[in-house]
């Protein structure tokens, strides 16, 4: 474990071996993070969050309460997660955190927006400066504000093209149709 000394990692915070914490980050108490992470500089890692193994957060990202990143995930720079859905500074809200759930091998572009409440399936992409307001499947490239499916990802990054079975460019193979990417691992 590598933690910047401008950084603040709160006792009772869990940070799992190999895990790098960079310049003016804050990991709060109650957050538990994986082995093999990297939090880039000006993150923020709120009490009621888990993030699981290999996960890559670059710089000026705020990971808020009810968040879960599973293995995996890249959060781009700037990226912005939410907890409350209708905020407002007069009324306190902080018993209505909708979770937000990103599963394992999902990317999200640099200041793309998730609205709070929703599940990034497994190995989808969101493209750069989108807004998902609403659940993902698994492999769905999504861009656009709000965030729309435009074609289907490898669990290697590369997109695919066609229906059926399709195969990447790095031998794994997928059955697409228009409503789900199934992957054969």
């Amino acid at each position: 474990m590598s933690i910047h000394e401008t950084a603040i990692v709160d006792a009772g915070a869990v940070v799992g071996a190999g895990t790098r914490i960079w310049h003016w980050t804050h990991v709060c108490a109650g957050a538990r993070i994986g082995a093999g992470c990297s939090l880039g500089q000006n993150v923020f890692v709120a009490n009621d969050v888990i993030i699981g193994d290999n996960v890559k957060i670059q710089n000026n990202v705020s990971v808020y309460d009810a968040v879960r990143l599973e293995d995996d995930v890249f959060c781009g720079p700037s990226m912005v997660f939410t907890n409350v859905y209708n905020p407002r500074s007069a009324v306190s809200r902080k018993d209505e955190y909708r979770p937000t759930l990103v599963k394992r091998g999902a990317t999200l572009g640099a200041n793309c927006t998730i609205v709070c409440g929703v599940t990034i399936g497994e190995h989808a992409f969101i493209g750069a400066g989108s807004v998902v307001n609403r659940d993902v499947v698994p492999y769905a490239l999504m861009v656009g504000v709000p965030a729309r499916r435009a074609g289907w990802m490898c669990r290697c990054g590369l997109r695919l093209a066609g229906e059926g079975e399709v195969r990447c460019e790095c031998g794994r193979t997928y059955t697409i149709n228009s409503e789900s990417c199934v992957g054969h691992e």
